[in-house]
């Protein structure tokens, strides 16, 4: 399969329940790469890179996220590798600050 990168944006009880500690972790067991940080809205956006069924496999377990998160939806976009750069150096997954 081929390589994808995806922008996501998941909405609901996202923040204080642990989410993007999850997503890093869930991306980092898959071999993925990207980062995610919260959102002054209450969302939590990320951007996820590698093989396309892994990257689907990950949005679609997204819906559920860590047992304390309630997941009302998740917005599903095509990026760029532009927004890849925002993660930290070395890292193959970062959690950045919150914007």
């Amino acid at each position: 399969m081929a390589d994808v990168i995806r922008h996501i944006i998941v909405r609901g009880k996202v923040q204080g329940v642990g989410y993007r500690a999850w997503l890093a972790d869930e991306a980092e067991t898959c071999g993925l790469g990207g980062w995610a940080r919260n959102r002054k809205d209450g969302s939590v956006e990320a951007v996820l890179f590698g093989s396309d069924d892994i990257v689907a496999a990950l949005i679609e377990k997204c819906r559920h996220g860590p047992g304390m998160a309630r997941v009302s939806g998740i917005d599903n976009q095509p990026a760029t590798e532009d927004m890849l750069r925002l993660r930290g150096a070395g890292e193959m997954f970062s959690v950045l600050p919150t914007v």
